[in-house]
């Protein structure tokens, strides 16, 4: 059936209280910050202001110095949760926390994160953390973002069944003889938090109670099974996501990077037996999930909020089931940008339904990627998962894959594939910090062959990778004393076995190495091998010369760059060898090695916001970029690279083994409009997506523009409120990007042919 907004039980009003619950809607926002902010007022006397919280948070500090870590974090979260106000409102079917802005961070993460940094920095003898970042080389980071809870346990046993599991656990090591003191902590901190959760759900079953209006009573009544155990209904499992997210990611520094293990799967029993009992009609459970997509719409997250819908079991067949369905129909009917869907796609996929998110693309809803699960499992496998834990893969993030409760990145970073190329003509050094931060190759004047210079770049690129690896495995070390894991461990029954926090080894931690400006390294390479070695139109020397004066006196030369033949994503035999290569470079650089934890290095082709920060910082390059321009995407091409048409860019793209991108790899595709239209369109889309999967390609994302749209869009914003853009991993307003990024995807609009 089709859905149309204002949904039956959920009026305009009630989604204008919701958008304003976090920030209101009419004063500035930056996005980056979205835990700065706060929505309408909530009930002075149900808590602390965050002014006075942070008073009390400071004053518990100070007494709590000398304890061991995860009990000073506990006994912070339990601060906040005990005393921030609540909130249950007429217009909302989910609970409210004032107190959303990490407000635990300036006496925990922050100040211990620094003290590891400095401790290695002492212990190394170099900062090479900060020269890396300074030169746009890349960056290295503890990671507390991509992190999902075993919801299969929090569906089960609810929050007092994780309590009542540790305990049982926390027993049986006591009877034994066998805990440890490490045990110990981990145990009294992570019970901790627990009770104080107990507590804060105890709190808003009460106020939820004392108020008059209908919603108060069906929220009254969510809480009171949450508070006697696992979720009864479609609104209690939907409340305990909402709670789990909003304890974790805003209170404990968590990241909550998957809602449910697929939304589709998680919510079904609820959702099939709600309907089977008579709980609720459709139309009610159409209006409550509708709610819940609006709380994270609402919160505003620039990186977006995922889940994940579809998959196929080991025994090969499709996932999809009738909720996959209306939650699409859900989110298309609300208009949404943010949270973002991932789709997991195999042979089995039913078509009506690809078919509905494929629609939704074309009609301008650029949130959807579509993630290859033949590639999910070739790569999960590759690093040790079974059968049939990759075919029952988190996706998560962006697009990256990982085991169900056994699985944990402890620190994900950067490597600019681009600025390499930049230290071959400096002998190493870096021409912005002036630091030695590669090595010797010699003068590149001297190079008498591409080859040399080709191998040159390897040593640069291979240099870098071994320097940061370096910083990567001290500060791995001490990650579980940085920020450690508590409500996340308490939801993992390995964790919860050995009394171990997830990021000391309770389960797998992996290390997440990102490749970034991909395709501008290929396209620099080619243009050093085209303009001096093939055609003989300059030297190394004058090149030089035109990149130390960012291409000034030099634009005839450049033009050349900007023309030269063989580039990534035009289906160019020689760029895509090359690209092939490189490739494998750099997964070869991790493959099969373990980290300080024991747990895989992983390689993802991704970008994140690296493709401008580390522009900015990257001089000119032999390609025809200037200093400062951006650099190309995740496994995509140069901006304007793909003007072959869309089969060549999936004919480079799949010259990859995409398998070996172990943590995920996405293609970001633009379609000019006219290629789709007429009752065809569809088809034609369809085609694209089948083809890329069908020769191996992993994750893929549309954008579908014309140039001459997106110069309108630019020159007459209030004409274009609702025009989504698909970024890297992400999914953003058009109004809501920066000059240069908007000027960006018109240049690329403009090389797409119609």
């Amino acid at each position: 059936m089709m859905i149309k907004h204002p949904f039956p039980h959920l009026s305009q009003v009630d989604r204008e209280w919701i958008e304003n619950k976090y920030h209101k809607v009419d004063e500035e926002f930056d996005p980056f910050r979205r835990m700065a902010y706060h929505g309408y007022e909530y009930d002075a006397a149900t808590g602390m202001t965050d002014e006075e919280i942070n008073h009390g948070l400071a004053t518990l500090a100070n007494e709590l110095r000398d304890q061991p870590r995860p009990l000073i974090k506990a006994s912070m979260v339990a601060y906040v949760l005990d005393h921030t106000r609540i909130d249950v409102n007429a217009h909302d079917d989910f609970v409210g926390i004032y107190s959303w802005g990490r407000l635990i961070d300036p006496y925990t993460v922050d100040p211990w994160y620094q003290e590891i940094r400095e401790s290695v920095a002492a212990e190394l003898g170099n900062r090479y953390y900060t020269e890396l970042e300074e030169a746009g080389l890349g960056w290295i980071r503890l990671d507390f973002d991509h992190a999902v809870p075993d919801w299969d346990s929090l569906a089960a046993l609810g929050f007092p069944g994780l309590l009542a599991r540790l305990e049982a656990s926390y027993r049986a090591k006591k009877e034994s003889g066998t805990l440890t003191e490490k045990q110990e902590i981990f145990y009294q901190a992570t019970h901790l938090e627990y009770e104080a959760i107990l507590r804060l759900l105890s709190r808003m079953h009460r106020y939820a109670s004392r108020q008059p209006f209908a919603r108060a009573g069906r929220v009254a009544q969510s809480l009171a099974n949450l508070l006697a155990g696992a979720p009864q209904t479609t609104h209690d499992m939907l409340q305990l996501m909402y709670l789990y997210f909003m304890i974790s990611e805003c209170v404990g520094h968590y990241q909550v990077r998957s809602l449910g293990y697929g939304l589709d799967g998680t919510l079904y029993p609820f959702f099939k037996r709600d309907l089977e009992n008579g709980r609720a009609t459709r139309e009610e459970l159409t209006a409550l999930i509708a709610c819940f997509l609006l709380q994270f719409s609402a919160m505003g997250n620039y990186w977006g909020q995922p889940f994940y819908l579809g998959g196929t079991g080991a025994d090969g067949r499709t996932k999809v089931n009738e909720l996959s369905h209306l939650i699409l129909q859900i989110y298309d009917a609300l208009g949404l940008y943010n949270p973002k869907i991932q789709i997991k796609v195999s042979k089995t996929t039913p078509r009506d339904f690809l078919n509905k998110a494929l629609a939704m693309v074309k009609g301008g809803s650029t949130s959807i990627v579509f993630c290859n699960e033949e590639v999910i499992v070739k790569a999960m496998m590759s690093g040790g998962a079974t059968y049939e834990e990759a075919c029952d893969a988190v996706v998560k993030g962006c697009y990256e894959y990982a085991v169900k409760a056994d699985s944990i990145p402890i620190s994900y970073n950067m490597i600019n594939a681009l600025k390499p190329i930049v230290l071959v003509f400096h002998n190493g050094r870096d021409p912005r910090t002036g630091l030695m931060l590669g090595c010797e190759t010699g003068d590149v004047t001297s190079f008498i062959d591409f080859a040399q210079f080709y191998n040159a770049y390897r040593a640069q690129l291979a240099c870098v990778i071994d320097k940061t690896m370096v910083w990567v495995e001290r500060l791995e070390r001490h990650v579980h004393e940085v920020n450690p894991a508590l409500f996340y461990s308490g939801t993992v029954p390995r964790c919860v076995e050995s009394l171990t926090d997830a990021m000391d080894g309770g389960v797998h931690n992996v290390t997440d190495m990102w490749f970034s400006g991909f395709g501008s390294a290929v396209d620099a390479l080619m243009a050093v091998y085209e303009l001096v070695f093939e055609k003989g139109v300059t030297t190394l020397a004058a090149l030089k010369e035109a990149l130390d004066r960012n291409w000034e006196g030099y634009e005839p030369l450049r033009l050349r760059a900007l023309a030269c033949r063989h580039k990534y994503g035009r289906g160019d035999s020689m760029a895509d060898a090359y690209a092939c290569a490189l490739h494998r470079f750099f997964s070869s650089r991790f493959a099969g090695k373990k980290n300080c934890h024991g747990g895989n290095i992983e390689y993802e082709l991704h970008s994140a916001r690296a493709y401008l920060a580390m522009g900015d910082a990257t001089e000119a390059t032999p390609d025809g970029r200037r200093t400062g321009e951006e650099t190309s995407k995740n496994a995509s091409p140069s901006n304007g690279a793909d003007s072959a048409g869309v089969t060549a860019l999936i004919r480079s793209a799949t010259s990859l083994d995409l398998s070996l991108a172990d943590s995920g790899a996405c293609l970001d595709c633009m379609l000019h409009p006219s290629a789709l239209q007429g009752e065809g369109g569809l088809d034609v889309l369809y085609g694209v997506l089948r083809t890329y999967h069908d020769r191996g390609g992993a994750s893929i994302h549309f954008n579908i523009f014309s140039a001459d749209m997106l110069r309108d869009a630019q020159q007459h914003p209030e004409k274009y409120q609702a025009l989504q853009v698909r970024v890297c991993g992400w999914n953003v307003l058009w109004n809501n990007l920066e000059k240069r990024e908007q000027d960006a995807f018109i240049k690329r609009a403009e090389g797409i042919a119609p």
